[in-house]
């Protein structure tokens, strides 16, 4: 009989330091010498070999005790978990399958084979395996735990919050279910439930680097760059080799401004999990924003099978275009991901017609008419009609890519796009007939709610405002203010902002409205991608993290030469940037009275 239970030995031998633990080796040795096969201190070799890290060295003094010892299911079960952790995963289950075999009410060996066979990627046996556990123990944790992750990896939501709740129930000193409970409120938006989570798991496991990673996710949305900054380096003090929060610490390290920091934490991420596309996509956004287009824009395509675009792209037969002439050749351009992105980007088409190539291009329905005034564009398609023939296809934000774009030849001439002369003048007669007398100022204070992702929501947070915070520019004399604010939340009505928003039935009628305007001054949204690509003055209201086309300590834009950004000066500062705001459209005011005629607003 094997004397020892290898589940408290481990437990016992856990607290011990690595001196301590080699000293036992020693005394363990020295016993056998003179008693080669006593299985108890074989065992013990083997557990403390593995507590020590050596699992090649564990699995040999487990492998001798088997060799005396060959029906032992608690053996066997031992001998699995050290295989699995060598990620010898087809063995490990055959030998969770034999330690079972000998002993069929073997809880701990169904555990272990769930938790190999869900590494393995094999969920539906690994829940299997889970399910039989919980008819040994219907209250075991660590089994409702695992059960619980594959439950929401499957798309289980409420399943695995019932999981996760029984394990806590069932062991409320538990940390794990705590820390797994919390990332499921967090996807599904509750952030502060799943704080509360977190900080519950760390009061019980002060050193739990996967708490600590995810708190410091909580800080990173909630726009406490720092704090993220200081719970991810807490957590990659604890376990260096940890890609996630690596990836995590470079998202806030780039969102404060510490590009090259960042650049390298990805790029550390990339050496620990080099098959990981959003490392690779957010190494491509740092790139970019620090100006690097020659390494960044080939490293964007990696954003196609990153977590929010995963499934979007719409593959084609056809050949990707890569800025090659091809005189004649049909390419089709394809609009992706929002509305901003397609104003920006589609100012290639004229340059990819100058090559040769007939170009076709598909957009937003709501785009569709303003692309017709595109030069050199044959056919504009709205997404979701039937597509024509062509030849080669590019997304339309790979076109800076096939081009060779650096900050020095990004074309911005403006502007590009343009309303037709007499949509233009029917939204000149609607503006009223003081039309000429004040200074013409549209406003938008808030984006598209991006509910798809707990990211993209954080982000949508911070960029956008409440329209009460516009409040002071309300006090600027010589101003009329319109709305050109589609959705989202209404202006109070003592601003007597002009809203003529409902009658813009697409983005032609927008164009068409500020076309009519002075200025622009939005936060960074569509519109303001328009009015840059009419050629408008447009003043950003840009967030401390801004988006990396808008590059680091610039006011200006090489995308954009009538351009301003007025950013942040730290995390939801909005009242100082508005201040700015008010100061300058003052200045300009008053520079308009003194030459009796609008100024270049630049």
């Amino acid at each position: 009989m094997v004397a020892l239970n290898y589940e408290s030995v481990e437990q016992a031998l856990a607290d011990n330091s690595p001196d301590q633990l080699k000293k036992i080796r020693e005394k363990c040795r020295t016993i056998l010498k003179n008693k080669p096969r006593n299985t108890a201190f074989l065992h013990l070799m083997g557990i403390i070999e593995f507590q020590l890290g050596h699992v090649d060295r564990s699995s040999k003094w487990i492998e001798k005790v088997l060799d005396i010892v060959p029906n032992s299911a608690e053996l066997h079960c031992v001998y699995a978990k050290m295989l699995a952790s060598q990620k010898k995963y087809d063995e490990a289950v055959i030998a969770y399958k034999r330690s079972i075999m000998l002993k069929p009410d073997y809880l701990t060996a169904y555990y272990g084979l769930g938790v190999v066979l869900h590494e393995y990627g094999d969920d539906l046996n690994a829940a299997k395996a889970y399910n039989d556990a919980l008819k040994i123990d219907p209250n075991c944790a660590e089994v409702l735990n695992g059960l619980g992750l594959i439950l929401k990896n499957n798309g289980s939501v409420a399943e695995s919050i019932n999981c996760y709740a029984q394990a806590i129930a069932a062991k409320p000193d538990y940390p794990m279910p705590l820390n797994n409970l919390g990332v499921v409120w967090f996807s599904l938006g509750s952030i502060d439930a799943a704080a509360l989570l977190f900080r519950r798991a760390l009061a019980l496991k002060p050193d739990y680097p996967d708490a600590l990673n995810n708190l410091g996710l909580i800080d990173y949305h909630q726009g406490a760059f720092e704090d993220s900054i200081a719970q991810f380096r807490k957590a990659l003090t604890l376990q260096p080799k940890y890609p996630a929060a690596l990836n995590n610490l470079g998202n806030a390290l780039k969102d404060t401004g510490k590009l090259p920091e960042a650049i390298t934490a990805y790029k550390q991420a990339i050496a620990l999990e080099n098959d990981c596309p959003d490392y690779y996509n957010n190494l491509a956004m740092a790139l970019l924003a620090a100006g690097r287009f020659d390494e960044g824009w080939p490293l964007y395509e990696w954003r196609w099978k990153s977590t929010q675009l995963a499934g979007a792209r719409q593959d084609s037969k056809k050949p990707l275009w890569t800025g090659e002439a091809a005189k004649g050749g049909v390419l089709l351009i394809r609009a992706e991901q929002g509305f901003g992105d397609t104003l920006q980007f589609c100012r290639y088409a004229p340059l990819a017609a100058a090559r040769g190539l007939r170009v076709a291009l598909e957009a937003q329905p709501a785009l569709a008419g303003l692309m017709k005034s595109l030069p050199g564009v044959e056919r504009v398609i709205a997404q979701g009609a039937a597509l024509p023939d062509f030849d080669f296809c590019c997304p339309m934000m790979s076109l800076p890519a096939a081009f060779n774009t650096t900050l020095e030849s990004i074309p911005n001439s403006v502007p590009y796009l343009a309303a037709p002369g007499e949509k233009i003048e029917t939204w000149r007669n609607r503006l009223g007939e003081d039309v000429d007398k004040k200074l013409k100022v549209g406003l938008a204070w808030a984006g598209s709610r991006r509910l798809q992702s707990p990211d993209l929501v954080a982000v949508d947070r911070r960029r956008s405002i409440n329209p009460d915070v516009l409040a002071p520019l309300m006090d600027v004399d010589g101003v009329r203010f319109y709305s050109l604010q589609k959705g989202g939340p209404a202006a109070p009505a003592e601003f007597g902002l002009t809203n003529l928003m409902d009658a813009c039935d697409d983005f032609l009628d927008t164009a068409a409205l500020i076309a009519n305007l002075d200025l622009v001054i939005s936060v960074d949204t569509a519109v303001v991608h328009l009015a840059g690509a009419l050629g408008k003055p447009i003043w950003v209201l840009n967030r401390f993290d801004g988006c990396w086309r808008w590059l680091q300590d610039r006011e200006d834009s090489p995308w954009y030469p009538t351009l301003r950004l007025f950013r942040q000066p730290n995390p939801g500062n909005w009242t100082s940037v508005i201040a700015r705001i008010k100061n300058e459209l003052t200045q300009l005011l008053a520079s308009r009275q003194k030459n009796k005629k609008p100024p270049y607003l630049w």
